[in-house]
């Protein structure tokens, strides 16, 4: 166990401070539940690491993928759950448990519209590209599509309600009885000493444990010298806490990656710049993969090229589509996007092989009109093909977050081996296990902001009802 992370018993403890239901942590996930639990009439308290929530929500694109919405219906794209929860179990090999995918699917698409009407999101569907995997354009976000446009409204709904979000908490302690009931927690805030708070109910909503390279390397050892892109402060408190009530770990190899981090940048660049036609070369100006099965697993891959990076080639129009991301303009403002009005220009500002990129290059626009076989799989056919100015980013490949984590049930309740739940206690988010299975190509785009905003209202409403009849 981490030296900052414990279990301790509750016996003989006293809180001076008590919440009907408790949040450990302020990204979409906590603030969600908080806003449920919140509206089902529980007394609520989120506390936060950090001094202002962020979490790995604010690092993401803040897309979240829901089905049948009415925001789908606006823009006339017809999609069902049940086409969700396919595509869901198609990319992950049918790995995760089929009762939370359907739970999921069934469900977000009203939490949407519920944070649309009651909190006033704005949100809408991206309609001019589609991510790898979805049968259907199902991909909602906010007016600036960043991650910290959504945690930011989040955090302010939470504030309309009165909602406490004690910021610079550190939790360190969950008090427990015997029969694994939590009663409590422990932490420390800057300046101060030991802060105890008591609870009927307590939500995990603290994340993965990506930030933690020792479990990194025992659980993603292939991952372990990635670009680290996700929140430091996912340590795996959640997942250390569990280990230590004895509750079921599943999963704890998959995660999400990323092929295409602008390098040196840092700079999350949008997966359209391959899906509208785009492609992936190496140091040798050559394609490598199947740049279109996700971007999930190609960052294991882009990471195996010479100097663990690759270029991502695209044209003006691809450039125009992307800069709708807020993390694309940046990318432009601080000169991580190279243009050029011919390849062969191209590759002297990269630094690439001109005969070998122009033979590339030419080799995709064939491919585009249908002559011959990709090597590698993808298939090009009906993609426009690409014209000038012709743009690339170098990238890299990232360790976003992990999708392993608590076993849960419908209800977002945590679980034992033996498939029983603990008496009070829930997860969300990164805290509990994702839909992803065990690999980073059982990545569905949007899957991690799926469970936490899905799984966030599930365990906010369902700790609310939970300390409602629980006299404790």
């Amino acid at each position: 166990m981490s030296a900052v992370t414990a279990v301790l018993p509750a016996a003989g403890r006293s809180f001076e401070a008590e919440a009907d239901v408790l949040i450990i942590g302020a990204g979409a996930a906590g603030l969600v539940a908080a806003l449920a639990a919140s509206e089902a009439g529980a007394e609520v308290v989120v506390v936060e690491r950090d001094a202002l929530p962020s979490g790995s929500t604010a690092l993401s694109a803040g897309l979240i993928p829901a089905a049948a919405t009415r925001f789908q219906r606006a823009a006339g794209i017809e999609d069902s759950a049940e086409l969700f929860a396919a595509d869901i179990m198609a990319k992950a090999g049918n790995e995760p448990d089929p009762a939370i995918v359907w739970r999921l699917t069934a469900h977000v698409g009203p939490v949407l519209e519920w944070l649309a009407d009651r909190h006033g999101l704005p949100f809408d569907v991206v309609t001019n590209f589609s991510y790898p995997g979805h049968s259907a354009r199902r991909m909602h976000g906010l007016p600036k599509r960043t991650g910290s446009e959504l945690v930011d409204r989040l955090r302010e709904a939470a504030e309309a309600r009165d909602i406490p979000i004690l910021t610079g908490f550190r939790a360190t302690t969950l008090f427990t009885d015997p029969a694994g009931r939590v009663a409590g927690i422990a932490g420390t805030r800057p300046g101060g000493g030991e802060e105890p708070i008591g609870c009927r109910a307590l939500v995990l909503a603290c994340n993965g444990y990506g930030g933690n390279r020792a479990l990194v390397a025992k659980h993603i050892p292939e991952m372990v010298d990635a670009l680290w892109f996700g929140h430091s402060g996912n340590e795996g408190d959640a997942v250390l806490w569990g280990d230590a009530l004895g509750a079921d770990l599943v999963a704890m190899s998959g995660h999400q990656g990323h092929g295409s981090v602008a390098h040196p940048h840092g700079i999350l660049i949008t997966w359209a710049t391959i899906m509208e036609g785009g492609f992936q070369v190496n140091a040798r100006g050559e394609r490598f993969s199947d740049e279109s099965h996700g971007y999930s697993e190609q960052a294991a891959t882009v990471l195996a090229q010479p100097g663990g990076k690759a270029w991502t080639i695209f044209d003006g129009r691809i450039a125009a589509i992307a800069r709708q991301f807020e993390d694309f303009r940046n990318a432009e403002a601080q000169g991580a996007i190279v243009q050029a009005q011919d390849i062969a220009s191209l590759a002297r500002m990269l630094g690439l092989p001109p005969d070998a990129l122009a033979a590339t290059a030419a080799e995709v626009e064939a491919l585009k009109q249908g002559n011959g076989s990709d090597r590698f799989g993808r298939d090009f056919r009906g993609a426009q093909p690409l014209a000038a100015p012709f743009c690339a980013v170098a990238v890299t490949g990232a360790l976003f977050h992990t999708q392993g984590g608590l076993r849960i049930d419908p209800q977002a309740r945590v679980l034992r081996p033996d498939g029983s739940a603990f008496a009070n206690l829930f997860a969300c988010g990164g805290a509990a296990v994702g839909v992803s299975g065990r690999r980073a190509s059982g990545y569905l785009s949007g899957n991690g902001l799926l469970t936490a905003v899905g799984l966030g209202e599930i365990a906010g409403r369902e700790a609310a009802r939970l300390a409602s009849v629980d006299p404790a």
